[in-house]
């Protein structure tokens, strides 16, 4: 497995190993992710210069970042081996279980552990793979203290209980839209939470995602053999996606029109979701609207699995996060005195953007004790930014100030790469009136921060990128304050 240390890798490989594969792989980083698959007894080697394939391996399968002309893959090809992609291996377990697939172009890694963390809890024992870390997955949110966070659980091979009592084991896996990923799963339950516009450096237009977003639902069976698909009531083009699927179809939404009906109180954090007869509640620790979409979509997956409703309110309500999803990173104490709070956040879309910061300030305040809401953004992907240059713009309005380092480049070309720039996104942040900087550096932006924040200031850091360093290192160089 080229690419091993990844969330999603290095879940699928303990998949496999459980599956009784005999398992290795290499990654260009060993990260603690890497270590606790040694410990578990998968062989992992560091990718260098002088790294070759293993003389008995059957497979390849490489990583979503692994390019084609890897030198591994290429010598892979010469030997005849057999290479798939990170999808199509997982779609491949997947057949063999009995899967549950995440859609959606928000929200999918935090559905995800909230639902395996639920079906943990009520019994249902799920294999899940995430593409984050959470420290609750383990065992469950209601499975005593956290311990070290996981993206992936390797639960039991036949479902003990509820709906699918007796069939193959459940797998709870995101389902990503990149590339096309999700075409590969073979999902008998599936949710699609929003489609927006997005890669469109491979979809080129909205249409054409709503497109792939059908093809993907048109792969849960017909409802005679179970298979089940529940979807955004507003905001995922449902009566294109839904037209023709010969599976059952459920809506969930805050519209009252929704077959699983939402409401949220931003005050309480109190969610209440009601389908029926049925009503469950529960009171979250992660803040925001889409936050309680994200649990109530858990919520209903876990009922039509056949979770206990009891064990499904109680688990929500413990449920803490996880990592880079609004995760509290801590207050420190700054050089000159007073305390600011920090968070770290992968959002990287305009509507994540906007939901994060709206979230943050109704949760924490920072003006009621005279601070400032203080953005760190690194834009991921030249295209993306280039695509959607004008959403950006207008998806920073709950900050007061936005910091942003430059883009990071991952997969797009050199050509594309100097069509855009940090400096036009903080322009047109800029001209909405959006106090904005460019400072090209990490270690420029934390030491801006240390001079720059004052007591009951609230930091975020935002970005899919290595953005996460910069919170990180701010925290680390503060002084600790008192609990």
């Amino acid at each position: 497995m080229v690419g091993i240390g990844g969330c999603g890798m290095s879940g699928l490989a303990r998949l496999l190993r459980s599956g009784g594969a005999h398992v290795r792989g290499s990654d260009s980083s060993l990260t603690a992710l890497t270590e606790r698959l040694s410990a578990e007894g998968i062989m992992v080697e560091h990718d260098g210069p002088e790294s070759t394939l293993p003389a008995d391996r059957d497979l390849l399968i490489m990583s979503a970042a692994v390019k084609r002309d890897h030198r591994l893959v290429l010598e892979a090809q010469v030997r005849g081996l057999p290479i798939m992609t990170y999808a199509e291996a997982l779609g491949l377990a997947m057949s063999g279980r009995t899967g549950v697939a995440i859609a959606g172009t928000h929200g999918k890694s935090t559905a995800t552990a909230m639902l395996g963390c639920v079906l943990i809890d009520a019994g249902l024992d799920p294999s899940v793979i995430v593409g984050a870390t959470c420290a609750q997955l383990g065992r469950g949110s209601l499975g005593g203290e956290a311990q070290e966070p996981v993206g992936s659980r390797i639960g039991a091979q036949v479902v003990p209980l509820g709906t699918f009592a007796s069939k193959p084991g459940l797998l709870i896996g995101e389902a990503c839209e990149f590339n096309r990923s999700f075409h590969n799963l073979y999902p008998t339950l599936a949710s699609i939470s929003s489609i927006e516009a997005d890669h469109l450096d491979i979809y080129g237009s909205i249409d054409a995602i709503i497109e792939a977003f059908a093809v993907f639902a048109r792969r849960v069976p017909p409802a005679s053999q179970g298979g089940k698909l529940l979807i955004a009531h507003d905001g995922a083009y449902r009566s294109v996606v839904t037209a023709g699927l010969e599976c059952a179809v459920e809506t969930i939404g805050f519209n009252p029109a929704a077959d699983w009906c939402v409401s949220y109180d931003a005050a309480s954090r109190r969610t209440t979701l009601r389908h029926e007869d049925l009503r469950l509640e529960w009171i979250g620790h992660m803040p925001g609207e889409h936050n309680a979409m994200n649990a109530a979509t858990a919520a209903a997956l876990a009922m039509l699995l056949g979770a206990e409703r009891a064990r499904v309110e109680h688990s929500l309500s413990a449920f803490r996060g996880l990592d880079r999803r609004m995760q509290l990173l801590g207050d420190g104490v700054l050089p000159g005195g007073g305390v600011v709070r920090v968070y770290d956040d992968y959002g990287h879309h305009p509507t994540e953007i906007d939901a994060t910061l709206r979230a943050l300030r109704q949760a924490e305040s920072p003006e009621a004790r005279g601070g400032r809401l203080i953005c760190v953004f690194q834009p991921h992907q030249h295209s993306r930014t280039r695509f959607l240059l004008g959403e950006f713009a207008t998806s920073f309005g709950q900050a007061d100030v936005v910091i942003v380092p430059d883009i990071y480049f991952v997969r797009d070309s050199q050509a594309e790469q100097q069509l855009v720039s940090s400096q036009d996104l903080v322009e047109k942040l800029r001209e909405k009136g959006v106090e904005a900087s460019l400072i090209n550096q990490f270690d420029a932006i934390v030491e801006h921060l240390r001079t720059f924040t004052r007591d009951g200031d609230l930091v975020v850091v935002m970005g899919a990128g290595p953005v996460w360093q910069v919170g990180h290192q701010f925290m680390k160089s503060l002084g600790k304050a008192q609990a």
